[in-house]
């Protein structure tokens, strides 16, 4: 018997959020499709359902107030670089941007899509003959961490570079369920856990990105992958102080989820560096050894604090 598949195609984020409880989890929301597609066609995906979000007005929406931007989760990464706010205020988030992939896939690859990308690891993100040769790990439905042998925990890392450099900037998100609608700092949705690494319900949806105005970010971004285009982080970081003398320290691909510090003026860069460290659950599931991704978070935060603290107000 072939299984029925969806294709649903709301126009209002009412119209999206009560599709989304009708499918009872079965489904999946699509927006460039850039990541979904691929974990499609790896059958790491296997959803009967796709929700498009495209034909919703109301997550393509940029506005602001006195205090706060709001960049609708449907705005892709090539239109951020032509907002004038952006462009003056939160110019990381534009190179965080164009760190992804390619010109053409950041024209149809969405800024709330990339937030939430899947985590990754070299013994997931394989077609599904390849994982059937070698082993299915805990990530597709196995029972253990091929990289690890680990029974219980999945280190499949975090790999969004605008989640990391969002996060640097004390973003929120506004999201919206059949509860109604909610905010909350970006970082706090992301659980840690390799397996499910959003804490968010499956059917509540990003409406909003929302970043604070005024703050005179500083920031400085650095990423790490074996070619230049195409290939995700296998370490990211971005140093971020604003006009307070506040810092923030941000490290993706090497976690399951951001690993962020928070720091002051008064406030030891070594130390910072530990903590990074300490923090970073990095292990050999990629390209790069861990041993050479930890010595790299060194050097990154070594070159970002002299950058910024020799940058003038």
């Amino acid at each position: 018997m072939i299984e029925e598949k969806r294709y649903l195609q709301p126009r209002s984020i009412a119209e999206t959020i009560a599709m989304a409880d009708a499918q009872q989890s079965d489904f999946r929301f699509i927006a460039g499709g850039t990541d979904l597609m691929v974990n499609k066609f790896q059958e790491n995906e296997n959803s009967s359902c796709l929700i498009d979000l495209f034909g919703v007005e109301e997550l393509k929406e940029m506005t602001s107030d006195e205090s706060f931007l709001y960049i609708g989760a449907l705005t892709t990464l090539d239109e951020l670089k032509k907002h004038p706010l952006i462009v003056q205020q939160f110019k990381v988030l534009i190179e965080a941007a164009e760190a992804v992939a390619t010109p053409v896939i950041r024209k149809t690859a969405t800024l709330g899509g990339n937030i939430l990308c899947e985590n990754r690891c070299i013994f997931y993100n394989q077609s599904k003959w390849w994982r059937d040769a070698v082993g299915n790990c805990l990530k597709c439905e196995g029972n253990i961490c091929i990289a690890t042998g680990s029974k219980k925990h999945c280190y499949s890392e975090f790999v969004s570079d605008t989640a990391i450099a969002l996060i640097s900037m004390d973003a929120m998100i506004e999201f919206v369920d059949h509860n109604g609608s909610h905010k909350i700092a970006l970082h706090k949705i992301f659980s840690g856990d390799g397996v499910h690494p959003v804490n968010l319900n499956k059917s509540s949806l990003i409406k909003s990105i929302i970043l604070p105005l005024n703050q005179n970010f500083k920031s400085v971004f650095y990423k790490l992958r074996l070619r230049e285009s195409m290939d995700f982080t296998s370490l990211t970081t971005v140093v971020t102080k604003n006009k307070e003398g506040k810092w923030n320290i941000v490290l993706g691909g090497v976690d399951p989820k951001p690993v962020l510090i928070h720091g002051n003026k008064e406030s030891d860069h070594a130390e910072w560096i530990q903590q990074a460290l300490k923090n970073s659950r990095a292990i050999d599931n990629e390209v790069f050894s861990r041993k050479y991704r930890r010595k790299m978070i060194q050097v990154y935060l070594k070159r970002s604090f002299d950058i910024i603290e020799k940058t003038q107000y």
